[in-house]
């Protein structure tokens, strides 16, 4: 909206960073959380909304997270969700003896809102309330309809849930979550949805947009929970300075490595130590090599480089051509 971000032009954009929640915290929904955003904005077409949960979808193929489900539903515009709100209003209004006191409040302020309940007293009553998508408009049906199409051309399944909604009024058209059972009670793990009103809403020019959003804290918990384990962070290389002048040499070599070996972890030795005291520190580490250098080495511009994980002699390798050695290794050749 300012300084011409969104002037003629269109935005893919991701975001992270801290969030805070007014309400109650509970098991999975903390105080202070941490979030990571991804939108689009300027696009109005359902090949947007299916390009973003496609990324989700192969977010979870990559992590190998397979307790997890989409669900997906459409809101229609503001008019034909305001004709739906009409009938649940009726509806709920009918039943009013069964709903609970948050159900009665939401009934005043947002009735959408009730679906969400979690009341198993009441799920009778949300599953025989009108469904949206029977109220969506022509057009919203035919982008929602396009969206699916998408989705089973790219094989993400997903399952249509009617009572999955939004409890602000500027989101419009797709919503989507991602589900799981292996969490407890905070089944959602990652949630969109399209607010084509929103850039509006804040004084700018009508803008479409979609996005979705993702607790990184509840990511990490389904992640050990179907699971995952986290990068090994044992360094590739540990490198041993021993005499006269080696630190600061070590030093400048071990930036090199980092800026010329795509991938490779470095560890430096620290705190000084004798040559017997840095090797113990470079099997505590759990490299794969030691890179040794002595004064000698220093004096004929090699070094050495030790293997840690398998039977080989140790090598001594000029050090113009340690970063190629090194990647040629990383790389198994």
């Amino acid at each position: 909206m300012t300084n011409g971000l969104l002037h003629n032009q269109k935005q893919k954009l991701w975001t992270s960073g801290p969030m805070f929640r007014y309400e109650k915290p509970q098991k999975g929904r903390y105080r202070q959380f941490h979030q990571f955003n991804v939108e689009a904005l300027g696009y109005d077409g359902p090949d947007i909304d299916a390009e973003l949960i496609i990324m989700s979808a192969r977010m979870w193929q990559r992590l190998g997270i397979d307790q997890i489900h989409l669900e997906i539903n459409s809101l229609g515009v503001p008019e034909s969700r305001a004709r739906y709100r009409e009938a649940l209003v009726e509806y709920f209004s009918g039943v009013k003896n069964r709903l609970d006191e948050d159900s009665m409040r939401r009934l005043e302020q947002n009735p959408l809102r009730i679906l969400d309940s979690k009341n198993p007293d009441m799920q009778d009553i949300i599953q025989a309330a009108p469904v949206m998508l029977d109220y969506l408009d022509t057009e919203s049906a035919e982008h929602f309809a396009g969206l699916k199409a998408l989705l089973n051309a790219a094989g993400v399944e997903f399952e249509v849930n009617p009572r999955l909604v939004r409890g602000l009024d500027y989101y419009s058209r797709t919503v989507f979550e991602w589900v799981t059972d292996a969490l407890g009670a905070q089944n959602a793990v990652c949630a969109g949805g399209r607010y084509d009103g929103l850039v509006e809403k804040l004084g700018g020019r009508a803008t479409p947009a979609i996005g979705w959003a993702m607790g990184v804290e509840r990511f990490v918990a389904l992640y050990e929970a179907c699971g995952g384990d986290f990068p090994d962070e044992a360094p590739d290389v540990y490198l041993v300075a021993v005499g006269e002048g080696t630190r600061e040499r070590a030093f400048a070599l071990a930036e090199g490595l980092r800026d010329e070996v795509a991938g490779i972890q470095v560890e430096t030795n620290l705190g000084g130590g004798s040559f017997k005291a840095q090797m113990k520190r470079v099997d505590k580490s759990g490299a794969t090599w030691a890179l040794i250098l002595g004064e000698q080495e220093l004096s004929e511009n090699r070094i050495g480089l030790k293997p840690l994980r398998h039977e080989a002699e140790q090598e001594s390798i000029a050090l113009a051509e340690l970063a190629t050695v090194l990647q040629d290794r990383l790389n198994g050749r």
